[in-house]
């Protein structure tokens, strides 16, 4: 199965949760906790599909967050830890407790 296969199985099988919750709703009343947390969470993922949905409709950016990013092996600069407490030890003008 392809990708939007997949998404449209999904929002099928949300549609048929959201009936059901909907079904709840009418026998056992809106006011209960757990109806509403069920109404809730079906909402979310709901949500949650339509991100899904909206990053595979861009196939460029997931390539681009897969590049690797080079590390070079030269030191770095020491000024950038001249204020930094050590781990552990804390600062270096102060003693530990």
């Amino acid at each position: 199965m392809s990708v939007n296969d997949d998404l449209n199985a999904i929002q099928r099988n949300l549609d048929e949760l959201g009936r059901s919750v909907d079904r709840l709703e009418r026998q056992l009343g809106k006011g209960g906790l757990e109806v509403r947390r069920l109404r809730t969470d079906s909402d979310h993922l709901r949500d949650d599909l339509a991100l899904l949905r909206e990053r595979a409709a861009r196939p460029g950016r997931q390539q681009q967050a897969q590049q690797m990013v080079p590390i070079p092996d030269t030191p770095y600069d020491a000024s950038l830890w001249k204020d930094a407490d050590e781990e552990g030890l804390g600062a270096r003008d102060r003693r530990a407790p």
